[in-house]
């Protein structure tokens, strides 16, 4: 275990992008694979990686996070100081929230000096990723680094929603650009450019001399790492290293997914139902660990004539009764129920969805507890959907927002 390593897991961000889905709940909450949030991978691979001291910032609509960490995430021991406690803004040094990540951070510092970390592994908890954060922290130690940045080559096209940097041939990080116009590609391979993660493994002495120093500048920072903290280090002639991403996802290219839009979190979603899925769920040397409820079994119900409950080349989680309806190539969740000759294609339920008897349900993702009535059909007429106010995404996956009201249509 590396006692003298404290994770923090930025986990306050909006989510705008992934509205409805984000209308109740923080970014890294969001229902994923069935039975996981979004969070549950970063907190897994602190896990993994034999982090056991965590700190989860949270801000904006943390009421379902808390939940669930509260839940699903309080098996360690506080007798062996081993911990993942969330934490809200306290506004001990500020009367404000956030002002950027670095601001969350310098927040909280007299948290982390509590737990006196020789090193701060700071992390997302919104992306979809196996890492062993350990080998990181390894390489940074070895290599007396003050920074270490996770880094992973991606398009030049897609490069503009990341920090990206240059480094020189011993990874050393010499310039950083946040979410640049154009960005510079990776010398030999113009096309690509080598995009920032957001994993972060600082020497701690080192982040309280810089968030202190960024803080004194006021209005004249945006508080951040990546506009702010990073390229003023590498400006003062500090040492930052950048890290190749190295999965632990144990297939042929590295995977990972910033799933920030409807359509990124859908096709991320579907992928799961592949033969052999992009992302192994099922590598018991790298678990993912969540909340499971003590739901039963699934169940399907029914057997005769076009009255059968079935579903194919889907994921079907616990509690859920498959009850005359049919499923294709879609997500179910615990405690859905798909009545008697309905039919869901290409589709993700959230928990304890019902769909009632003949509705029909295509490319949609349909929130938590939301009750579609008998003969309603999502996702059949684009149109249709955004007259009743649905949430149409640019390539045509309707969303159903939680607490959505079929009664309101008639």
């Amino acid at each position: 275990m590396y006692r003298d390593v404290l994770a923090i897991v930025l986990a306050g961000g909006r989510g705008s992008r992934l509205e409805p889905l984000t209308r109740d709940r923080a970014k890294p909450a969001v229902p994923f694979g069935g039975i996981y949030r979004i969070i549950d991978f970063t907190l897994s691979n602190c896990i993994n990686s034999d982090i056991r001291k965590i700190l989860v910032l949270t801000q904006y609509k943390a009421t379902s996070l808390n939940r669930h960490i509260d839940e699903g995430w309080k098996f360690l021991s506080r007798e062996l100081d081993e911990y993942i406690e969330v934490i809200p803004p306290q506004q001990r040094i500020a009367e404000m929230w956030y002002q950027g990540t670095a601001d969350a951070i310098y927040q909280n510092v007299y948290t982390i000096e509590k737990a006196a970390p020789r090193d701060t592994l700071i992390l997302a908890g919104d992306h979809i990723y196996k890492m062993n954060y350990a080998r990181m922290i390894e390489e940074h130690r070895a290599n007396e680094a003050d920074l270490t940045i996770a880094c992973l080559p991606v398009p030049r096209a897609q490069a503009t929603e990341f920090g990206v940097m240059g480094v020189d041939r011993g990874d050393v990080v010499t310039s950083f650009l946040e979410k640049p116009k154009d960005p510079p590609g990776i010398p030999g391979q113009p096309e690509l450019a080598l995009a920032s993660m957001g994993i972060y493994v600082f020497n701690t002495d080192a982040m309280y001399e810089l968030l202190f120093q960024d803080a004194a500048r006021k209005e004249a920072s945006s508080h951040d790492f990546g506009r702010d903290i990073i390229p003023a280090m590498i400006a003062s002639g500090a040492r930052v290293l950048a890290y190749p991403f190295r999965d632990e996802n144990r297939k042929s290219g590295a995977y990972w997914r910033d799933v920030g839009t409807i359509d990124a979190y859908y096709q991320t979603s579907l992928d799961l139902i592949q033969i052999d899925p992009i992302l192994n769920l099922y590598d018991r040397d790298w678990p993912i660990h969540t909340h499971q409820p003590a739901y039963p079994p699934p169940k399907f119900v029914h057997t005769e004539g076009d009255r059968r409950g079935a579903a194919y080349n889907s994921i079907v989680c616990q509690g859920a009764i498959i009850s005359g309806g049919q499923v294709f190539r879609s997500i179910v969740s615990p405690g859905v129920r798909v009545h008697s000759y309905a039919l869901v294609e290409d589709s993700i339920l959230f928990d304890g969805v019902q769909v009632g008897r003949n509705a029909r349900i295509r490319r949609a993702i349909v929130d938590k507890d939301v009750r579609i009535p008998g003969g309603f059909e999502v996702g059949w007429n684009r149109d249709a959907d955004l007259a009743r106010g649905f949430t149409v995404s640019e390539e045509g996956i309707t969303v159903v927002a939680k607490g959505e009201d079929f009664e309101r249509f008639g």
